[in-house]
């Protein structure tokens, strides 16, 4: 199990953070399935439940040091605080915008994961992360083929909720410094629970058996992409992962039409193309960087 060490190697990150978003591709279906029966707090209550009970149980077992003592206590409260942010403000404007302004809208969240690793880490982006995350940007355009201008509200909404999202994967690389990956997913995940249960007396509705399996299934399916993602951070830059996180609007595609037999249209194939041949100029570029003389050179 991964200590709170950082390493740098970015092909591992990648393969890593490509499947996690597969895993929150499936979440976001499972949401979708859910959404229609339940309200956001209380699905995401129980999906918090089943990662800090399943991360615990592993912390103690590894025997990892406390979040307590970590000298970024404050920065995963923040990071907590984020995730809720961009989640709420996600799923309220769903309501209002289709799903391609909504996804179109969200997608901004990699471009600005850039720009953050270069202001907050000091990271240093190549042309190779630039392309592919520029891209995979236009890619999405084309996939989701917004048809007419957006109400302002909803999507200033997404696009803050992409930022937010943005700012947290900025502070998983961060926290990665010094505390292991099973230590950030109880924490945050925790300070989440706590959050979404104060809405209970207003919200809660009680589920029925496949209610409950629906929400254990997206908890258990929420751990493992937390767990692969943050390892992701842990050996790549943020700036390299950024691009990766397109691929999740095509895991959505292949989700989509395995649960609700909806075939995607030709500009969507088209924006994946793309958005593939984004991803694989990025581990081409990585690739080459990581087999140049002067890194091979380096101890």
């Amino acid at each position: 199990m991964s200590s709170g060490l950082i390493d740098t190697k970015p092909l591992a990150g990648i393969a890593l953070a490509s499947a996690g978003y597969a895993c929150f591709a499936m979440q976001d279906a499972l949401m979708k399935w859910m959404v229609a029966t339940y309200e956001v707090p209380q699905i995401l209550f129980v999906r918090s439940l089943v990662i800090v009970l399943v991360s615990g149980v592993l912390i103690r077992v590894y025997r990892h040091s406390s979040i307590l003592k970590s000298p970024y206590r404050g920065t995963v409260v923040l990071r907590a605080a984020l995730m809720l942010v961009a989640w709420l403000l996600y799923y309220n404007a769903a309501r209002y915008l289709g799903l391609a302004e909504l996804t179109t809208l969200y997608f901004s969240a990699p471009i600005i994961t850039v720009f953050l690793s270069i202001l907050v880490l000091k990271e240093a982006v190549g042309a190779g992360r630039w392309i592919a995350c520029v891209g995979g940007f236009v890619g999405v355009i084309i996939a989701a083929n917004p048809s007419h201008s957006p109400n302002l509200i909803p999507a200033a909404m997404c696009l803050v909720a992409g930022f937010c999202w943005a700012w947290s994967t900025i502070l998983i690389r961060l926290v990665s410094r010094s505390e292991s990956t099973l230590t950030q997913m109880f924490a945050t995940s925790l300070l989440f629970g706590i959050a979404c249960a104060a809405t209970f007396p207003w919200m809660w509705k009680t589920p029925d058996a496949e209610g409950w399996m629906l929400m254990f299934a997206l908890g258990l399916v929420a751990t493992l992409g937390q767990f692969l993602l943050y390892e992701g951070f842990r050996y790549a830059p943020a700036s390299a992962l950024a691009p990766v996180e397109y691929t999740g609007l095509i895991w959505a595609f292949v989700y989509g039409y395995a649960i609700w037999a909806e075939i995607p249209a030709l500009n969507v194939f088209i924006g994946a193309f793309l958005i593939v041949a984004a991803s694989m100029v990025l581990v081409i570029w990585e690739r080459r960087v990581a087999l140049s003389p002067r890194n091979i050179a380096s101890p």
